[in-house]
């Protein structure tokens, strides 16, 4: 490794001012020891109490490997009643079937290794607690609210085991069935079978996220608009819900660096990449993400709840994990590259700019996922900014018409953008669409429409093109936020907050009119929950 401690100790030194907030901690391991850590700011900002390495804070989605591993340590060591019940696969597809409805089962081949290796197709719960009426700060109760998401959850957004698509629902699912299977609760088994040898002393499953230990608190806002005290009032537990110090964050990475070392043990299993049924590689497979760093292959997961954002990485072959906690809303994720990149001498290759064609600005509309692409000029020469999922992501030109990023590549062609979503191995075929403000003001789109899968009622109010939405489902009647025409038929309707965070930003609203060419309905999409049809009453 070309960096020493007093050259970790630099690099970290840099971190808290380049992601600015109230506190944040930092480990860095070399061999499964501590070379590296830096802790600064706030726990508490109010009652001015220092963040410290002890202090624990929620691990959000980081959880998720947790319960991939507890599921396989159960297949491998069943509990005695387990195995007096004889195949513990059947155990779990049994369980399966009784969580989810029969219908969305039937003919669908999806396997519990779909739900863990994100190939499920099934759409985001959180994502779809929107339409379902939910406020951002509503609460949420696993044994209250999950059966009733379950209910309403029918069908795929595509077929398992074909793509890859981030769903926390996949998670909750799973650990609904390990604690169907085994009879005993998540937390205990959590403790029992991986926390407690790791040696997280003070790690634990703390589902219901107002309820959170003291005296760490999570923080929105920014140094502008000044911080404030996030709220949080729902429970997750299994895709989310374990909350950690560093120190036990520390104790994790030791635990993995050993079991590494061992070629039979669990982690060794979740390291494998996984496929698709196309036969191209997974990046994603039980819980954990597949990350390259210019050559150098690391693995991990990041979380975020409102008011916190966290990651944690190993590079297994160079023996090096690095540890991020805020509590705060910066990019955890991009502050691990920077430490990975600076310790390992990987910095950013910095290529000649290329002029862009004059194409690649526009909106499109792709035709499979029905999702809206907004692509615009980046803010150095050479870079391309390409919206699809929730923010920007931008891709470096390698010519006027083609560009690439580490998670995508792009080509424009005329009115045609394609888009190869790597990671999610899914080709985007999008058509530009060609603005007509003065149809979209005339066009009558207020009214209510009806979701007769989701069970979900959007009304859409305002006039002469100022129209906002709102939908009510079985969470109650959520708020109304404003829509924004896009092009052709295609609306966005802003989602900024929701129940999780991230929200799931805009959802696409793509009009379908009759022959006539009157409206008779939309189909609503995000990223993380797509191709649902509204009906106009």
């Amino acid at each position: 490794m070309p960096a020493d401690q007093k050259s970790i100790k630099a690099i970290l030194d840099t971190i808290a001012l380049r992601y600015r907030g109230p506190g944040g901690a930092i480990a860095v391991l070399k061999d499964g020891e501590v070379v590296g850590q830096r802790i600064w700011g706030w726990a508490d900002m109010d009652e001015r109490i220092p963040l410290t390495a002890q202090i624990q804070m929620p691990i959000c989605s980081i959880t998720k490997q947790f319960v991939c591993a507890l599921l396989i340590d159960l297949e491998r060591n069943p509990t005695p009643a387990m195995a007096a019940k004889g195949d513990v696969q059947k155990q779990f597809s049994v369980a399966l079937g009784e969580i989810l409805q029969p219908e969305i089962l039937k003919d669908s081949g999806l396997t519990i290794q779909n739900l863990v290796d994100m190939q499920s197709g099934l759409r985001d719960y959180w994502a779809m607690t929107t339409l379902w009426g939910a406020k951002p700060e509503d609460e949420f109760l696993v044994e209250r609210d999950g059966p009733p998401a379950m209910e309403r959850t029918k069908s795929f957004h595509f077929k398992p085991g074909t793509e890859y698509s981030y769903s926390n629902i996949n998670f909750y699912v799973v650990a609904r069935v390990i604690e169907r299977v085994t009879g005993e609760p998540l937390d205990r088994l959590l403790k029992e079978r991986l926390l407690g040898p790791a040696g997280m002393e003070t790690a634990f499953l703390c589902a219901n996220t107002a309820h959170h230990p003291s005296p760490c608190v999570g923080y929105e806002g920014n140094e502008i608009n000044g911080y404030y005290a996030a709220v949080n009032r729902m429970e997750w537990a299994g895709d989310a819900g374990l909350v950690a110090s560093l120190d036990d964050m520390i104790a994790w990475e030791k635990h993995l660096e050993k079991s590494f070392a061992d070629p039979q043990s669990w982690y060794q299993i979740i390291y494998e990449p996984q496929t698709y049924t196309d036969g191209n590689i997974a990046k994603y497979h039980y819980g954990m993400a597949h990350i390259d760093i210019d050559g150098v292959d690391s693995i991990g997961h990041g979380g975020a709840l409102r008011g916190y954002r966290l990651h944690r990485r190993h590079a297994p072959h160079e023996h090096l994990s690095v540890v991020v906690l805020f509590n705060h809303e910066a990019d955890a994720s991009a502050a691990v590259d920077d430490v990975l990149r600076g310790i390992l001498d990987k910095p950013k290759v910095e290529s000649t700019p290329i002029a862009a064609s004059a194409d690649w600005a526009g909106i499109f509309l792709d035709q499979d996922t029905q999702l809206s692409v907004t692509v615009a000029k980046g803010s150095r020469e050479g870079d391309v900014l390409i919206t699809y999922a929730r923010h920007h992501e931008t891709i470096r030109l390698t010519d006027a018409t083609h560009g690439k990023s580490s998670s995508m590549t792009a080509t424009i062609d005329g009115d045609n953008l394609r888009i190869h979503r790597v990671v999610e191995n899914r080709k985007l075929n999008a058509k530009r669409l060609i603005k007509d403000e003065s149809s979209a003001k005339n066009t009558p789109l207020q009214g209510q429409y009806q979701c007769a899968e989701a069970q979900s009622t959007f009304h859409c109010t305002g006039d002469l093109g100022m129209l906002y939405g709102s939908f009510d489902g079985y969470l109650g009647q959520g708020p109304a936020t404003p829509m924004r025409y896009l092009a052709g038929d295609a609306w966005a309707l802003t989602c900024p907050r929701g129940l999780d965070a991230p929200a799931p930003g805009d959802w696409t609203m793509v009009l379908q009119r009759d022959e006539s060419g009157s409206v008779v309905g939309f189909k609503v999409g995000c990223w993380l929950a797509r191709g649902l049809d509204f009906v106009k009453k």
